[in-house]
């Protein structure tokens, strides 16, 4: 081989985590194999004593043994509820009943091949990350509907598809605390932090917007950070990597004719039209739709709840006036197998989804994960380093525990009554801690398999390279993951330095 095709170092090292991660087993398997080491884990450590003090409770932390009688009498009565209940599964499945009806009637279609004509190639990589980080404002629509569509639209302009899906993963899962505009996670996260606070000072308030001007400007870093990394590390890595053309789920591309141009236009008028209907719903102060204090980026706000119901209206009302107008619908039972065929995509999910829930649950039932979070807690406070080392401390066990426990609200419900008040005994704020905690909270979230939304991304990959595994997404998110991890750190580490405002009433320091 001559040095011109000589792999380069990284490429060797993640061909190596590639072809290893392949060989795990499938990952319904790894969810199934998990479940029984929490258990046998859970009735070995039960018998143990821990000082750590749960914050949830504020005893100490016990570890539930699942191996007893009533507690297996407990996971066979409560199996289908937990699966049903698994939020991930009802996200995805209703989305994609309205997305496969806009899809196969030629909608989504259509409009790709417009926005195609005007968008530059050079800029598709960065379009592809903004849109995914905007995103995060719709809760967990990014994972349904812009990972698969970057995947067709970088697929049509002849390019690698999984080059799109691992860019827009990258934006919605990687940069998962980056957004310039609030969402729901904004006050969620706000809440931990000022209860952790008042530790210290009873009564002390946080703004839910205290980190807003970091993640607005966190948004731009990741996206060129994200356009670098894909451009020149993760799709010339693919370039070997051939797309099969015998699918037949992989969408067609041909000229737009005016007949489609018609269709598509009056199909997004009675979109726009839906959307204006929404804003003059949810406007007064008194709407149904915001939360009872008159908020609608709360959790609590009906809006907010309603996001999957609102994108399957959205897409499932202009798809089929598509539908009918272009002739690709005869009946409402052509509309039927539209949804039929969305289904079908997603068998392999269910299955995993069926396992994934089951291994969350015995994790979350067993305090395995919210013992892991406060020992490590624990013992960073015990080091006593310097504010900026600790910092980064936190950063890094942010990230280690989130390979483990995905959900952002858990992990900062137990961390930030530990963090908060331990660092404003060192002089930093509970809202420094909290962008730290953002951070590590982030980067990790694309090379885990134990994420909820991680087997979804494999079936994306899958529609367009059947052999796609554990090893080839971990592999190809890997550069993004590490690349986060510190370039968002030494982010973060200069705009402290810079003295940069945080958000909206935050400081750096305290008191």
């Amino acid at each position: 081989m001559s040095e011109l095709t000589k792999p380069t170092l990284i490429m060797r090292i993640l061909n190596g985590v590639e072809r290893a991660g392949n060989k795990l087993p499938d990952p319904a398997m790894i969810f199934l194999f998990s479940m029984v080491l929490i258990w046998v884990l859970s009735a070995i450590m039960s018998h143990m004593t821990f000082e750590a003090i749960d914050p949830r409770t504020g005893g100490a932390i016990e570890i539930k043994n699942l191996l007893t009688g009533d507690a297996l009498a407990s996971f066979l009565a409560g199996m289908v509820k937990t699966f049903t209940g698994f939020a991930p599964l009802g996200v995805v499945l209703v989305a994609m009943l309205g997305v496969g009806v806009a899809e196969h009637s030629g909608y989504i279609n259509a409009g790709l091949k417009m926005m195609l004509k005007v968008t530059p190639q050079a800029l598709l990589t960065p379009s592809i990350i903004l849109i995914a980080i905007v995103s995060h404002t719709a809760t967990d629509a990014g994972y349904v509907l812009v990972i698969p569509l970057a995947g067709i639209i970088y697929y049509s302009m002849g390019r690698h598809p999984i080059a799109g899906i691992a860019a827009a993963f990258a934006g919605v899962s990687g940069g998962f605390s980056a957004n310039f505009i609030p969402s729901g996670i904004d006050p969620l996260l706000q809440s931990f932090t000022e209860t952790g606070a008042q530790i210290i000072e009873p009564g002390m308030q946080i703004n839910p917007l205290n980190n807003w001007f970091f993640t607005s400007a966190s948004s731009l870093f990741i996206i060129l950070l994200g356009w670098y990394i894909t451009d020149k590390i993760v799709e010339p890595r693919l370039a070997g990597t051939k797309v099969d053309s015998n699918s037949d789920d992989l969408p067609e591309f041909g000229e737009i004719t005016s007949k489609d141009k018609r269709c598509f236009f009056a199909a997004s008028l009675v979109m726009l039209i839906g959307l204006v209907l929404l804003f003059v719903s949810v406007y007064p102060d008194d709407s149904p739709l915001r939360s009872a204090d008159g908020k609608l980026a709360d959790f609590s706000a009906p809006i907010m709840q309603s996001i999957v119901p609102l994108i399957f209206l959205l897409f499932i009302v202009p798809g089929a006036v598509f539908g009918f107008m272009s002739g690709t619908f005869k009946s409402s039972k052509d509309m039927v197998d539209a949804m039929t065929k969305s289904m079908n995509s997603m068998a392999y999910y269910v299955v995993m989804a069926f396992f994934c829930a089951l291994f969350i649950d015995a994790f979350k039932q067993s305090n395995i994960g919210a013992l892991m979070a406060i020992e490590g807690a624990q013992g960073l406070k015990a080091l006593q380093l310097p504010s900026a080392v600790t910092i980064i401390g936190i950063i890094i066990l942010t990230g280690i525990v989130n390979l483990f426990v995905g959900s952002s609200s858990a992990k900062w419900g137990l961390l930030a009554p530990i963090f908060v008040p331990m660092l404003m005994q060192l002089g930093i704020s509970p809202d420094l801690t909290q962008a730290a905690y953002r951070v590590g909270d982030s980067t990790s979230n694309i090379i885990t398999p134990l994420m909820p939304y991680f087997p979804l991304v494999v079936v994306y990959c899958q529609r367009y390279v059947k052999g796609t595994g554990i090893g080839t997404v971990i592999s190809m998110m890997l550069p993004y993951s590490v690349a986060l991890m510190v370039g968002w750190t030494i982010f973060l580490l200069i705009y402290w330095w810079l003295g940069i405002p945080l958000g909206i009433q935050a400081s750096y320091v305290y008191p």
